[in-house]
């Protein structure tokens, strides 16, 4: 018997009818991706980090409130790389969001003050450890973030993590990585996930803003051009091997490498990298050069061409059924 999406926790936490949160993706998510997202039924998010300043961030979620009912997210990043965190968390507390969801860091905070202003918080998680705390701290959902995710992607296979987790936790587990049709999707429900947030799939849509040489990439590679590179984080996140990838290579050099273990300027090293490795996908995200750094995951082996959104979720919805 197909299980009923509605009947998921996703569904169920936030009152939609299919459980597929449309990941945020740096440089990619945007305020018509939600809007069509919420319309197909699912839900979206957005990274805080997508705006330079707050009040850019405020007007966005303003306006998708008066575009249309439905619930969103955005996702922050929560450790010390993010110099806007406190004013992006009042923000999106203020303005009350449905969800946040937390990335790279310690979700204390940011479960405090949501909880105080009503808004749910789902913590990305990779192992079982993390997992626990932040249940304990008060998360409302964890999303496991499995070795198929796209960007910072976990160690585990969803066999191996799913389960854990579900038997770890009482709180609901929503699966990320490795899901880029409606067959997968109920393959991660029957293994118990309770909803699947899901990116790569969705860089290829019309309403993405980022340039065309970025989502036709996204249709001429597969699930065998994704490589990890520390370049751009210092943590190690997938990217399409393009040539000019293949060029530069994807570990840090052996200066940058004793930058990052020196214990005295290790935390600023770290920092430094993320912002030029930001800088350096926000130039190849929005232009077609050959110095090309594009983000994204296994999952864009499932991308055969550039389409709506609601056309994507549509066929998802229909994948699903079929089973």
């Amino acid at each position: 018997m197909i299980p009923d999406p509605k009947n998921c926790a996703l569904s169920q936490m936030l009152g939609i009818d299919f459980p597929v949160i449309v990941a945020p993706m740096f440089l990619v998510s945007n305020k018509k991706m939600i809007v069509e997202a919420i319309k197909a039924g699912a839900t979206g998010a957005i990274p805080a980090m997508n705006y330079r300043t707050v009040e850019e961030l405020r007007t966005v979620i303003r306006e998708i409130k008066n575009e249309i009912g439905g619930p969103f997210g955005i996702n922050l990043i929560v450790n010390k790389s993010n110099f806007n965190f406190k004013e992006q968390l009042k923000v999106c507390c203020e303005e009350k969001v449905d969800f946040i969801i937390t990335s790279l860091g310690s979700p204390e905070e940011t479960i405090r003050s949501a909880k105080t202003a009503g808004v749910k918080v789902f913590c990305d998680v990779v192992d079982a450890k993390y997992a626990k705390k932040v249940e304990e701290l008060g998360a409302d959902a964890i999303i496991a973030v499995n070795k198929e995710a796209g960007g910072h992607a976990g160690p585990m296979s969803f066999k191996e993590l799913i389960p854990m987790l579900k038997k770890e936790c009482s709180i609901p587990v929503i699966s990320a990585g490795g899901v880029g049709n409606g067959f997968e999707i109920r393959e991660m429900i029957e293994h118990g996930a309770d909803g699947c947030s899901m990116g790569s799939v969705f860089i290829a849509s019309e309403e993405s803003d980022v340039s065309e040489g970025y989502k036709q990439a996204c249709v001429d590679y597969g699930k065998d051009d994704i490589v990890l590179t520390t370049k751009l984080s210092g943590t190690p996140c997938t990217v399409i091997n393009t040539p000019y990838v293949q060029k530069v290579g994807t570990k840090q050099n052996w200066f940058e490498r004793f930058l990052n273990k020196n214990k005295r300027i290790k935390k600023w090293f770290k920092a430094f990298t993320f912002l030029k490795g930001m800088k350096s996908l926000q130039k190849a995200a929005f232009s077609s050069t050959y110095k090309t750094v594009w983000c994204a995951g296994p999952s864009i082996e499932h991308v055969k061409d550039i389409r709506p959104l609601g056309e994507i979720i549509k066929q998802m919805r229909a994948e699903y059924e079929q089973g």
